[in-house]
């Protein structure tokens, strides 16, 4: 387990139980952005924050599955700022189980747009320190060893 930033436990819902008996694969996702959702009011994209005309777009996010979850399972997720810049910030999460395991992997880019356009823009500089202070805390941690996995086929 990790000292890094981590959501509250969130349980498996049987609703999204698919019909091999775990998880659906579109769960793991809901489960990583509810734990950012949840990260969030502490780098300043707090509720109201949308208020400003400004958020958050993903523009890529990359999920490995790990070990399977069942309904009623108790899980969290961890957050680990890799890089940012003025208008996009890098993370990486797990998803563990509480028994101390790691269900899942994600990594993600994401955007900070001016709704206006809507249009890449820079963050505020309150929520650019918050990021620093964030990746800060995470340069104290090895790279994660599943960043910036590429998919495809090796060649023989």
């Amino acid at each position: 387990m990790t000292d890094l930033p981590r959501s509250a436990l969130m349980t498996v819902r049987p609703e999204w139980i698919d019909f091999n008996g775990h998880l659906n694969m579109a769960y793991y996702s809901v489960l990583f952005d509810k734990a950012v959702d949840q990260i969030y009011p502490a780098l300043g994209f707090g509720p109201d924050y949308q208020k400003t005309g400004f958020t958050t777009y993903i523009a890529e996010f990359h999920i490995c599955y790990l070990r399977e979850l069942h309904e009623g399972d108790r899980v969290y997720a961890t957050f680990h700022l890799l890089d940012y810049d003025a208008k996009r910030f890098h993370l990486y999460q797990e998803l563990w189980h509480e028994d101390g395991w790691v269900a899942a992997s994600a990594e993600g880019l994401t955007l900070h747009i001016d709704q206006s356009g809507p249009r890449v823009s820079p963050m505020p500089e309150a929520i650019l320190s918050n990021l620093q202070d964030l990746k800060d805390k995470a340069a104290t941690h090895p790279h994660p060893e599943r960043a910036g996995r590429r998919i495809g086929l090796r060649q023989n």
